[in-house]
């Protein structure tokens, strides 16, 4: 775990924000001078930051459809979990894949344009992936709240 003290956590909370905020404007408002600041992004961009990103509209692209797939497996070797989640990295309709604890062993957030899109997806991409035992789908009623941010 990286060591972080109130600076470096303050710089962290306005990149989440807005990453695009430039180093000298970080700099003013955590009270530091440019090239102090610039050497603590570096070490930060090493340790922590994995990345900037743009946050996207996905009603705008026509991806109207939000499910979590849970799936169990019939064998739980490594081998079989490996090709399963290398499987599922290749889907890009899957935007998370988590290895779970309880009734299944993965719960999969996937976003597509419609019924017959998920229908595809669902039946034909990730059901072929092969050894599924179960799979049960709940769909997104209404999204409340998605953050890319951490609590600091």
């Amino acid at each position: 775990m990286t060591d972080l003290d109130d600076t470096d956590r303050k710089i962290l909370e306005l990149l989440q924000v807005d990453g695009r905020l430039s180093n000298a404007e970080i700099a003013e408002k955590v009270g530091l001078s440019a090239p102090a600041c610039w050497k603590r992004l570096k070490r930060l961009e090493k340790q922590v930051i994995q990345g900037y990103h743009a946050t996207l509209n996905q009603q705008e692209l026509g991806l109207g459809l939000f499910a979590f797939i849970n799936i169990m497996l019939d064998s739980h070797s490594e081998k079989a979990m490996r090709v399963f989640e290398s499987g599922v990295m290749a889907l890009p309709n899957v935007v998370a894949c988590h290895n779970v604890s309880g009734k299944y062993d993965y719960l999969l957030q996937v976003v597509v344009r419609d019924m017959e899109a998920f229908h595809q997806l669902a039946m034909h991409r990730i059901r072929t992936l092969g050894n599924i035992k179960e799979m049960y789908t709940g769909f997104s009623l209404k999204e409340i709240k998605r953050s890319t941010s951490l609590p600091l």
